[in-house]
């Protein structure tokens, strides 16, 4: 973004002339990483108050500032826009910013898979477009609006997260982004505890098509039965569904797994080989919804197939880490839900790579009532005739312990509370350079320090 003060101050409703109309170059809202020409905007919150950080800004060379108008004692002779509202005041900047550009947007959301099918709907677009995607986790309320005035004017393609926990988010997300395709990856478990349901889950993810454009396309899993009805309720909407079943537009048919990543094979709207250097099957589900954009924004089999070569999805997403010993790791602990973690353990157990295999398995969190049942039943995917061991991490996973034990070995199963060091201990007596260890859990239980002192 690249706009007069007195352009950004006619957005938030302003009227007449500045002495002082400065070049704003971006937006920020910490002054840690604020850029010389960024508008500055302080949030106030319970315990931190961003005002008292404007004149830091400004030092650091903030070209202006937001103001809330009931804040005493604004600083002189610089540029501030009062406003009521700051969040309010960045959201309405992005709605005006992103009915100036010209660039396709592409909305995505799902309870497992969002930032992964960023990663490689972005990746496959950016060999023959310029492409800006959410970076870390800026997918809500204030981080889609951040992005939005983050895009440089001449962007071709935005790649859009949007995440949600309640009602009417993933609305208010679309309709500010307007997005052209809109993606939706699955419909797990995540958010329970606040939507009530599967159903109430794909109600919430299935707002993502009220921004949509009229001549606007939705990509979706048609393996899960609870999108069907809001598909079948959306009729002027043109989809298409991706996935293993015989039901979808693009589907899966042979996939195989290497230390180097995933080779497939798909069907229906094409009929290729592929691969991708990322492990999963899942992974590769999502893959799909890349190539039908890949082909409706015009690109050829052989330009699809060269940008997957070389995508590269943000760590603790089935990443692959080589240890010391010649283990492998593979890290997916950046969340888990039922639906990631009977999918990651589905691919270590269909798995050749290495003969013996491990799970590193942590808590599931934010599953609501039936939070016991949900660990107990991932028990029905683990057999001690496929997997040789077991760690099991943080104070729900005991439940899943006491549903194991029986199976394994007492050298090959373990369950601890909260002691990092003691499962480090324990798997670095087990493991070998015959061993691949899946780690997966909740990001609040961040079982990727089990990964650290094994690393080269």
């Amino acid at each position: 973004m690249k706009k007069r003060f007195s352009e950004i101050a006619n957005w938030l409703g302003y009227e007449g002339s500045y002495e002082k109309d400065p070049l704003v170059t971006g937006v920020s809202i910490n002054t840690k990483t604020l850029q010389a020409g960024d508008l500055f905007i302080p949030f106030r919150g319970e315990h931190v108050n961003g005002h008292r950080f404007v004149q830091d800004a400004f030092d650091k060379g903030a070209a202006a500032s937001l103001w809330l108008k009931d804040e005493p004692n604004p600083p002189q002779n610089v540029p501030l826009l009062f406003v009521e509202n700051a969040e309010k005041a960045l959201q309405q900047m992005a709605e005006a910013y992103r009915a100036q550009l010209n660039a396709v947007f592409i909305g995505i959301t799902g309870s497992n898979g969002k930032t992964s099918t960023k990663d490689l709907v972005a990746g496959m677009l950016a060999p023959y477009f310029l492409v800006k995607k959410t970076e870390g986790n800026f997918n809500n309320e204030l981080g889609l609006p951040l992005t939005i005035l983050s895009l440089e004017e001449d962007t071709e393609f935005a790649v859009l997260e949007m995440g949600m926990s309640s009602f009417g988010e993933i609305e208010f997300l679309s309709n500010l982004a307007k997005p052209t395709y809109v993606v939706i990856t699955n419909i797990g478990e995540a958010h329970l505890q606040d939507l009530g349901s599967r159903e109430g889950i794909a109600k919430a993810k299935f707002e993502i098509i009220s921004g949509l454009s009229e001549q606007g396309r939705l990509f979706y899993d048609g393996d899960e039965p609870l999108l069907i009805p809001f598909v079948q309720g959306a009729p002027t909407i043109m989809s298409k569904s991706f996935g293993v079943g015989e039901q979808n537009n693009l589907r899966i048919v042979q996939v195989d797994f290497t230390e180097r990543g995933s080779a497939f094979r798909v069907s229906g709207e094409l009929n290729e080989e592929m691969t991708i250097p990322v492990l999963g099957e899942h992974q590769v589900k999502n893959t799909l919804a890349a190539l039908l954009i890949g082909k409706e924004v015009g690109l050829t089999t052989e330009q699809m197939r060269d940008a997957l070569k070389r995508i590269v999805l943000t760590d603790m997403r089935m990443q692959v880490i080589e240890a010391t010993n010649g283990a492998i790791f593979i890290n997916d602990a950046y969340n888990a839900a039922p639906t990631s973690m009977r999918a990651a353990i589905s691919f270590l157990e269909k798995s050749s790579i290495k003969p013996k295999k491990w799970l590193v398995l942590g808590d599931m969190l934010e599953l609501g009532a039936n939070e016991k049942q949900y660990h107990e039943e991932i028990s029905a995917y683990i057999s001690s005739d496929v997997f040789t061991g077991v760690c099991l991490f943080g104070p729900k996973m005991k439940w899943l312990y006491e549903k194991l034990v029986g199976q394994f070995k007492d050298e090959h199963i373990i369950w601890l509370e909260n002691d990092y060091d003691a499962l480090i201990s324990f798997l670095g007596k087990q493991i070998d350079e015959q061993t691949i260890v899946l780690v997966k859990g909740s990001r609040g239980i961040a079982l990727e320090k089990v990964i650290e002192p094994f690393q080269k």
